[in-house]
């Protein structure tokens, strides 16, 4: 019998949980399971019995370089075949992200992918949030951050990616009043860059002071 994939643990004890089934139904990249189960309603009573795909995609990080003394910020563009399947832009304005590698601290990523996909340095770092995308079928969890970090100007900010995964991704530097205007024009559509931008619309008079 083949061994269950690690990244697709069964489903851990949960109060009135009763799990009648929990397969691998695909174990590639990223595995999907099958869950047959009922749990105890906020009533008392049992529901009905379900049965449940979920999407294994583990952990990973997004991060929002933030330059106090030119107040910008460094935003990623690169191609994107879900969002162009829900009807979306295929090009999307996102922060640098990853998935984290096994037992990987989630900081030690978040200044990893910031190198990879935008040749940036990460001074301090603050967290933001640990937040999931997808709580009705998947279980990544994201860890967001924000960064201090010098950015250069914005005709030196080139292209950046890793070749052998395939990617080509557009480093955007823009003043923070101009990323605050691109989420006021519904123009920032992933949760992860929204999340991060409104976090330092909060955030970034202390930052300004803390950080310069």
């Amino acid at each position: 019998m083949k061994a269950r994939s690690p990244k697709a643990p069964p489903i851990p004890a949960h109060p009135g949980l009763d799990v009648l089934a929990d397969e691998v139904v695909w174990d590639g990249r990223f595995p999907l399971q099958r869950v047959r189960f009922s749990y105890q309603r906020f009533d008392g009573a049992r529901s009905a019995e379900l049965t449940w795909e979920l999407w294994r995609r583990g952990r990973g990080v997004a991060v929002l370089p933030y330059d106090p003394a030119a107040d910008a910020v460094a935003l990623i563009e690169q191609f994107r075949l879900p969002a162009l399947a829900a009807g979306f832009p295929g090009i999307m304005t996102e922060c640098a992200a990853g998935l984290l590698e096994q037992g990987e601290d989630p900081e030690a990523a978040a200044r990893r992918e910031l190198e990879e996909e935008t040749g940036l340095r990460a001074g301090p770092m603050e967290f933001i949030s640990r937040t999931m995308l997808m709580q009705g079928g998947c279980d990544e969890t994201m860890f967001l951050y924000a960064a201090r970090v010098t950015l250069p100007k914005a005709a030196a900010a080139g292209t950046h990616g890793l070749v052998n995964e395939g990617e080509d991704i557009r480093v955007l530097i823009l003043p923070a009043e101009e990323a605050f205007a691109l989420l006021d024009q519904h123009r920032i559509e992933n949760a992860t860059a929204g999340l991060c931008l409104w976090w330092l619309r909060h955030h970034r008079p202390r930052l300004r002071q803390e950080w310069a």
